[in-house]
Formats: C-alpha cells, sequence, structure tokens
C-alpha cells in the first residue's frame, strides 16, 4: 500500500462519504479521488516521472490536500515549503529539491514569477487558488478538465514519496527524505496508538507543510477514511466554534495554539464535549502549562507526541493516563519506534537523572537527508538517527526533554538544561511565556539569562524572578539577567528561536556589566 492509494481505497469503500471540509466545499472521498487523481493525470501528461519532486507553496486548503495526494499518486515526491518562508529561503529549498513542478498559493504569485527565471529546472507552475494569472496554469481548471481515472502508475512502498526539509535555524534547512512505506509504518502506528477510528472527524489547524500535521493526522485520518476539516488561518475563536460545529473528535496543535484558544474571553461558551482525544507536540511544554491545558478544556483526554521529523516524526508518546503525573514529560516507548538516550559515546543511557541524547530507530525514520551525505552519516548510525534534543529518564523509564545539544548552556564548568529553569519560571503567576539562553560572561563563560512575556497588568523583576525561583532550583541554575518582551521569535511549529534571542543578547551582560560600573 502507498499514500496514494489510500485515497483511491476510500472512493471504492466509502465514496459517499464525507472526506474534506474546506469552509463552504464539502467533497466525498469519490469527489476527492476524482481530483486528486486529475492532478497525478495532468503531471503525468507533463512528463512528470516517477520520483521527481513536485513543490508545494501552500497554505492550509482542500488543494493542499488535492496537490499532495496528486503527486504521490502520480510517483512523484512531495515538498511541502513553509509558507511563511522569505522569497530567497523558499526559492533554496526549490532549488535544493530539484523540484519539477511548482503548485502554489495566490499570495505568492509575484515572489514566484520574480524567482521564475533562476527557477531553471521547474518545467510546470500552477496557482492554486481561484484568481487567473498569465504563465501560470490554475490548478482549479486543471482538476475540472483533466482525466478522472486512475493514474496508469504503479508505486512501490520503497519509493520516495516525501522531502520535509526542516527549519534550519543553525544553517541552511536540510530535507529528510521519506519513503511510501516509511509513512504507512508511521500511519498504522499513529492510528493506534490515539486510538483513530472510521468515525473520527478531524481538524486540520496546524499547518500540513509540517511533519506533525500531514503525517500524524492527515494520511492517518485519510488511512482510517475519517472526514477531515480544514482551515487556513489559525484563528482560536473560530477554531474553537468548528469544533463544536463539525463535532470534531480528534484534534492536534502546538503548545502555543493550545495557549492562544485559551485566551479566548468566552472560551466556556464552546461545547467541546465531542472531542475525545487532543494531541500537542512540535515544541516542549511546561509541567505548569500541560496542567492549566488540562484544567481549563477539562479532560487529561491528552497526548504528548515528542518526536521530529528525521524519524518519520516518530519519538515517544505521554498517553493520557500519565498526563498529571507525568507532567512537561516526553513520554516513552511508541509501537514500532525504538527509542533511548545515549551518551556522547553512543552507549545506552540506563540510570535514571542521567543527561543522553534521544535516538530512534525503526521502518519509520527518514532514508537520509536529500543530497547532504555527510549530514546523513553524522544523524543516522547503526540504524538510529539521532535527534539532537537532550533528555533524562526516571525509575519508571519515562523521558523528559531538557535542551537541545546546541542551546545546553554551561557557566562556570556547570550544565544548565533550559528546560528545567523554565518549568520553574512557569510555576510564577506572571509569566506567560518563558525562554531560557546563555549569554556570553566573561568570567563564567555564559550566565544564564530569562526572556519572558508576562500577563496583563503584572509586573515582575529579576529580583523578584530570584527570590521565587531560589527555592526552586540550584543557585547556578538561576537567571542572573532577565527581559520582558511582548512576543517572543517563533517559528510555524511554536518553537522559540533561541538562536535570534541568543543574537539579540550576546552583549548583554558586557552592556550590563558597564552599567553598573
Amino acid at each position: 500500500m502507498d499514500l496514494g492509494q489510500l485515497v483511491a481505497r476510500n472512493a471504492r469503500m466509502i465514496p459517499d462519504k464525507e472526506g474534506i471540509i474546506y469552509e463552504d466545499a464539502r467533497y466525498t472521498w469519490k469527489t476527492v479521488n476524482e481530483k486528486v487523481n486529475a492532478v497525478s493525470n495532468t503531471l503525468v501528461r507533463e512528463g512528470l516521472k516517477k520520483g521527481d519532486k513536485v513543490a508545494i507553496w501552500m497554505q492550509n486548503t482542500d488543494m493542499f490536500v488535492f496537490a499532495f495526494y496528486g503527486i504521490v499518486k502520480a510517483g512523484g515526491v512531495a515538498v511541502p515549503v513553509n509558507f511563511r518562508l522569505a522569497a530567497p529561503e523558499a526559492e533554496y529549498i526549490f532549488k535544493h529539491c530539484d523540484a519539477q513542478a511548482l503548485i502554489f498559493d495566490d499570495p505568492f504569485e509575484p515572489l514566484v514569477r520574480e524567482m521564475k527565471p533562476r527557477l531553471e529546472k521547474i518545467k510546470v507552475f500552477y496557482s492554486a487558488g481561484n484568481s487567473r494569472f498569465e504563465g501560470f496554469d490554475p490548478l482549479a481548471d486543471v482538476m475540472a478538465s483533466g482525466d478522472k481515472d486512475e493514474p496508469g502508475v504503479t508505486v512501490d512502498e520503497f519509493d520516495d514519496s516525501e522531502i520535509l526539509y526542516t527549519s534550519g535555524t543553525t544553517g541552511r534547512p536540510k530535507g529528510a527524505l521519506l519513503q511510501h512505506h516509511s509513512q504507512m509504518t508511521v500511519v498504522t502506528t499513529m492510528s493506534a496508538l490515539v486510538g483513530m477510528r472510521p468515525s473520527d472527524r478531524l481538524l486540520h489547524a496546524a499547518p500540513l507543510f509540517h511533519s506533525a500535521e500531514l503525517n500524524l493526522y492527515m494520511n492517518p485520518g485519510t488511512y482510517m477514511g475519517c472526514t477531515q476539516t480544514i482551515i487556513k488561518d489559525f484563528i482560536p475563536p473560530k477554531i474553537l466554534g468548528l469544533i463544536q460545529q463539525e463535532r470534531i473528535t480528534q484534534f492536534f496543535g502546538a503548545p502555543i495554539m493550545y495557549t492562544f484558544m485559551m485566551s479566548v474571553p468566552d472560551f466556556e461558551k464552546y461545547d467541546l464535549s465531542s472531542i475525545r482525544y487532543y494531541g500537542y507536540g512540535a515544541a516542549p511544554m511546561a509541567a505548569e502549562s500541560v496542567k492549566k491545558m488540562m484544567e481549563k478544556f477539562k479532560t487529561d483526554r491528552f497526548f504528548c507526541l515528542c518526536g521530529f521529523t528525521e524519524a518519520g516524526p516518530g519519538g515517544i508518546a505521554l498517553e493520557p493516563e500519565y498526563q498529571l503525573s507525568k507532567a512537561g514529560a516526553g513520554g516513552r516507548y511508541i509501537v514500532n519506534m525504538e527509542s533511548r538516550l545515549v551518551d556522547i559515546d553512543g552507549s545506552t543511557i540506563t540510570a535514571p537523572g542521567v543527561v543522553g541524547e534521544l535516538a530512534v530507530k525503526g521502518e519509520t525514520i527518514m532514508k537520509g537527508y536529500y543530497k547532504n551525505p555527510e549530514a546523513t552519516a553524522e544523524a543516522i548510525r547503526d540504524g538510529w538517527v539521532y535527534s539532537g534534543d537532550l533528555g533524562v529518564l526516571d525509575a519508571a523509564g519515562f523521558i523528559t526533554l531538557v535542551d537541545r545539544k546546541k542551546d545546553m548552556i554551561i557557566t562556570g564548568g556547570e550544565n544548565v538544561y533550559s528546560k528545567e529553569v523554565e518549568d520553574a519560571i512557569f510555576e510564577h503567576p506572571a509569566i506567560a511565556s518563558a525562554v531560557i539562553i546563555g549569554v556570553p560572561h566573561e568570567h563564567w563563560g555564559e550566565t544564564v539569562m530569562a526572556v519572558v512575556t508576562l500577563k496583563k497588568e503584572t509586573s515582575l523583576s529579576l529580583e523578584e524572578l530570584r527570590a521565587f525561583l531560589k527555592p526552586r532550583i540550584a543557585d547556578y541554575k538561576v537567571p542572573r539577567m532577565l527581559e520582558v518582551m511582548d512576543a517572543l521569535p517563533m517559528n510555524i511549529s511554536g518553537k522559540v528561536l533561541k538562536y535570534k534571542l541568543r543574537e539579540m543578547f550576546k552583549d548583554a551582560q558586557k552592556q550590563t556589566a558597564k552599567t553598573q560600573h
């Protein structure tokens, strides 16, 4: 079985069931399959060969679904691209992945037109919205007039299916190359983990270009023949309204999405009783925030999905029954995905409290980084893909992530892991969000700095914060510096861009020292 055949099977077995809902449009699985086939057949007619790459620069829409499954059904490799990237960043990916075709949303037309002369390998361009642009074929017209029969392409389960580019926070993004087989393994694993059923109704609010929403929810939803609602823009009241209106049963969001949803003034008026399970992931969530989330939503039916793109995404998970007792933990073993913490020599860590790097092994992991054998060799060793995430075990085998390897702070020879400090800070009643970074210090090498946002009508001084934290964590972990901001810089996944903060405050200690003198 391959990803494209999931749609075809639904068309055969449940043709009249609603498959995709987007705004006012409601499509049965039969109609979804016909639109997918029209995309596939058009790409084949335009010369797409098995293994050719097709870039998708699109927001969450019904067209994204038709484009994605149309590409993989034609034997192509789908390359979903972050729609928030600047033009030079997107252009780099279009070139690096060797895209033969590009499907883009209307707002990107001026950018695509400007870069088009430099995209020499791209033979065809399709606009995916309602507008009509000279020189670009409208995807809607393609689907209306295209061949709706099954494309005559045989796709093997070990053919390439996707290239998902990492965020590239420390350099050029790397493209994780995945196969149909790895994705089908993720599909069955995820369906078993969260108990997905054909009767489930999913809401896709997180970006579909991201591995979590695409591979952990949309593909399993298609596998199960679920009804899937798609929303383009993340508007918290609209999300809550759609959950109520469409009787959504499964929902996934990054932690920041839940924070915004909980901030809706009339949150309690929405009927969210249809939800069987909520999922969260893509960024760490402090223990205190998890507890507040359960209290606000009046349920413990949450899954923490702690994984990374290179693993499929795969990793570890925290089931609902442990959300309170293990709040803040990433979780433990998931079927089909072996996981362990390793030390600097690659040996497995079994002792509780010892910091190690999370590594995952299984059929879900990437084939490698596209056109980057050096990075592939560094990431995949003896069949294990290394995450770059540092974590600790507890006595029961649950793993809690404490930092990224590159984000660990060394101050006066002591290691400080940002998450344990952040967890303690989140207990302060004035804190809305917080991140810990290391900034250069002339004597200690680095010093600990807290960058926070505050709740409305609250204030916080460094002295107050230090006094609050001293009973909770070791003195060397307590921040020596504090910066209050209106908002923290984040990527689309809700992860704080620590590298931006480190650059912003790299001279903060020197400036403080000058002021004190």
